[in-house]
């Protein structure tokens, strides 16, 4: 298990669960992401650099993109949930759409890699 497995290890279910898919879905599109620290956060780093991070809050779920621009350009799908400059806040019972995840993803490996 690395970093990003053992935070994850400590949340509860359904919460769990629904980080978890962000994060194997970002591994499958990205599979030479690694382990790592970002922010006191367990993140997912893409070439050394920070490409997602999933927390678990009392209330919330977020991902953090590490991107005010990636949270943005992906706002308008996702009216209704709570946005700031770097964090997209939901709940696993109103998980974002796979789609959007996985243009969160695409867009913050642009951003690394140029």
């Amino acid at each position: 298990m690395g970093t990003v497995d053992d935070a994850l290890a400590e949340v509860s279910e359904p919460n769990r669960g629904c980080l978890q898919s962000i994060v194997d879905r970002a591994r499958t599109m990205f599979p030479e992401a690694t382990d790592g620290m970002s922010y006191g956060m367990a993140a997912l780093k893409l070439d050394g650099k920070p490409l997602l991070a999933v927390v678990a809050a009392a209330r919330h779920l977020s991902v953090f993109p590490f991107s005010a621009a990636v949270v943005e350009a992906v706002a308008p799908q996702l009216e209704g949930y709570s946005l700031s400059k770097g964090t997209i806040r939901f709940t696993a019972d109103r998980p974002l759409p796979d789609g959007v995840v996985e243009e969160i993803v695409r867009l913050r490996a642009t951003e690394i890699r140029g």
